[in-house]
């Protein structure tokens, strides 16, 4: 078989095994790249970070702290070099032919790697096999062509429905043991897909682009790269598979139809470690229905204005170990779905037996997203020692009606958070598909409050267990917003640190747990703690007062609300303990109290207690 050397099995495990005799030449980018025992990463990855637990810290399960020891998938040492089957790095040849004889012919043999050397890679999309490790090495750049013609409509899963889409760059479907690893990069070429907001540019970025070419809408506000692709941002749900359809049908909106950098379908054994993905046309990463995943020591990178343009959306994927790795994005970083509506409570796959550790987020919508397309549930994820710099919500959770679905179980810790734009820790179930931040000059109205039926529709958030967050800026530190016929339930919350613009807001909330916790509020006109239709909920050794953001020292400005406001008649069984705001210890809600509390709306000094 041309371009094949040396046919012997090699386990990924085993790093002293790694690329001997006839490979040699590959040795050092493939030791490079990190491919090293899991066993030495952990062990790096955990000496010295982890504090000494607490009685307020919440215990990760077992199970999921195993995950740190899930197995990387075992490749032969079989290794075909792309330009011994004629591929030319110059950036100008088209390489998906050689690359993909590559990938098929390794295949066709029980597997091994395709090496991707230093040089400018131009390639239309590629599609993985079983026991293939794509190597990408460092000084490599596998750059997927902007020409649309290259991609062909395929029927796939997009946003958690069927859809039909232009092909992804990497795909597999039903593949067992793939990787693709290595110091390389690996770019989408985003830019020649994605619509652009005119508000999300400077003046010149926006004059720049509108004279690349493509068109704008009516509006002179959001620029598209063609007529077709305008088009489909003008039809009814563009792309969503239709009953009789094919994807000869949706042609006219090919260009709006933007295809994920990679599509990983019911796949096991996979392998993402060291490339830099950057540029996707839609989201980055999208593992969908896929076991035994491990993500470690990558860097998502999208430009920020990037709509679609998440990190990773992990979709319906079960036992998963996502660490080392670094997210700068346009949307969400670490998001976890499964599945949209009813197909999703069709599918019946929940994202569980997750763990995420050491990882960082710089700009993006959500630093761990959940949602909101979580109709087939999510449950028993954990992520610690996480850094959000600068994004615009912290710890995400948004769901909608009509999805259904429960998402429960969920532990989150050490977590550090530094400029958050929006919330630091935000749960919300009237998600509207909007950027959490609004724009500047853009008007959102309140949702209004209308009971409506339970049924499987109806979404559920359920037993979080968050501890050891530190927020430095940021603008509620809590804001929930829950249904009221489904409140957000029994979310417990300890040793939070925080300076933030605004306390605490809870809406349609039940069995909320907060203890240790000390706050820094820099709105002087805001109230500590607004608790509207909430019950069944109790604040323990909290520690709230008025400061600056600049020095930290506390204000002598006179707050213009009360310091707690409790509204709604279902409000009740609030319980405070050890409660200090802005210096006085919240006893009682008399008018003898010298901490200002404002009842309305139905509630009344009954729902609170004190101890």
């Amino acid at each position: 078989m041309s371009g094949i050397k040396n046919k012997r099995t090699i386990n990924f495990r085993s790093a002293k095994a790694l690329f001997k005799g006839a490979v040699a030449a590959s040795l050092a980018a493939v030791l490079a790249s990190g491919l090293i025992t899991p066993s030495a990463l952990n062990a790096q990855g955990r000496q010295g970070l982890e504090p000494p637990a607490t009685a307020e810290s919440f215990k990760i399960p077992a199970n999921l702290l195993a995950l740190e020891k899930l197995q990387l998938p075992a490749f032969k040492a079989d290794t075909v070099f792309v330009e011994k089957l004629g591929g030319k790095p110059d950036g100008i040849t088209l390489n998906t032919q050689p690359i993909q004889m590559a990938i098929d012919q390794l295949a066709g043999s029980g597997g091994g790697v395709v090496f991707i050397g230093p040089g400018q890679w131009l390639t239309g999309p590629l599609v993985l096999k079983s026991n293939i490790n794509l190597h990408i090495a460092a000084g490599a750049l596998l750059q997927f062509s902007g020409d649309f013609d290259q991609y062909p409509m395929v029927t796939t899963s997009y946003e958690g429905l069927r859809a039909v889409r232009c092909q992804a760059p990497i795909s597999a479907s039903g593949a067992a043991h793939i990787g693709i690893t290595g110091k390389g990069i690996i770019d989408g070429a985003g830019d020649s897909w994605r619509m652009v907001k005119k508000d999300k540019l400077t003046a010149s970025q926006w004059k720049d682009l509108v004279a690349s070419g493509g068109v704008l809408d009516d509006r002179s506000r959001i620029w598209y790269p063609s007529a077709a692709s305008l088009k489909g941002s003008q039809t009814k749900d563009a792309g969503v598979f239709k009953a009789g359809k094919t994807a000869a049908d949706y042609k006219d909106i090919k260009d709006y139809l933007r295809p994920n950098l990679l599509s990983l379908i019911s796949c096991k054994g996979v392998l993402l470690q060291g490339v830099t993905f950057q540029n996707s046309p839609a989201w980055c990463l999208h593992p969908l229905l896929c076991q035994q995943v491990i993500i470690r020591d990558v860097y998502a990178k999208n430009p920020w204005y990037a709509q679609n343009g998440d990190g990773l959306d992990l979709e319906s994927c079960k036992d998963v170990l996502i660490e080392h790795s670094s997210f700068d994005v346009g949307d969400d970083g670490i998001c976890m779905k499964s599945g949209r509506d009813e197909q999703g409570r069709k599918r019946a796959a929940p994202t569980q037996n997750v763990l995420i550790q050491y990882c960082t987020v710089y700009h993006a919508h959500g630093g761990f997203v959940i949602g909101s397309e979580m109709s087939g549930g999510v449950r028993d994820v954990a992520i610690r020692h996480c850094s959000f710099l600068g994004t615009d919500i912290g710890l995400r959770f948004k769901t909608t009606r009509g999805r259904g679905g429960v998402v429960e179980d969920i532990y989150a810790s050490w977590i550090n958070m530094q400029n958050i734009k929006g919330d630091a820790i935000r749960f919300n179930m009237y998600y509207a598909a909007k950027d959490p931040v609004p724009l500047n000059g853009e008007q959102r109205e309140v949702p209004k409050e209308v009971m409506e039926p339970v049924t499987q529709a109806t979404p559920q958030f359920r037993h979080f267990y968050i501890s050891n967050i530190n927020c430095n800026g940021a603008d509620h530190s809590l804001f929930f917003r829950g249904l009221p016929e489904m409140a957000i339930k029994d979310i417990h919350l300890s040793k939070l640190t925080m300076q933030t613009q605004k306390g605490i807001e809870l809406i349609q909330a039940d069995g909320i747990d907060i203890q240790n916790m000390k706050g820094i509020i820099t709105d002087t006109k805001t109230s500590f703690l607004t608790l509207s239709n909430t019950r069944n909920s109790r604040f323990s050794d909290i520690d709230l007062s008025i400061g600056s953001a600049k020095n930290n020292k506390i204000a002598t400005t006179d707050k213009k609300e009360a310091a707690v406001v409790v509204l709604g008649a279902r409000s009740g069984a609030i319980t405070f303990k050890i409660t200090n705001l802005d210096g006085v210890q919240f006893k009682n809600a008399t008018s003898e109290n010298q901490i200002q509390t404002q009842f309305a709306a139905g509630a009344n000094q009954r729902a609170l207690t004190f101890e």
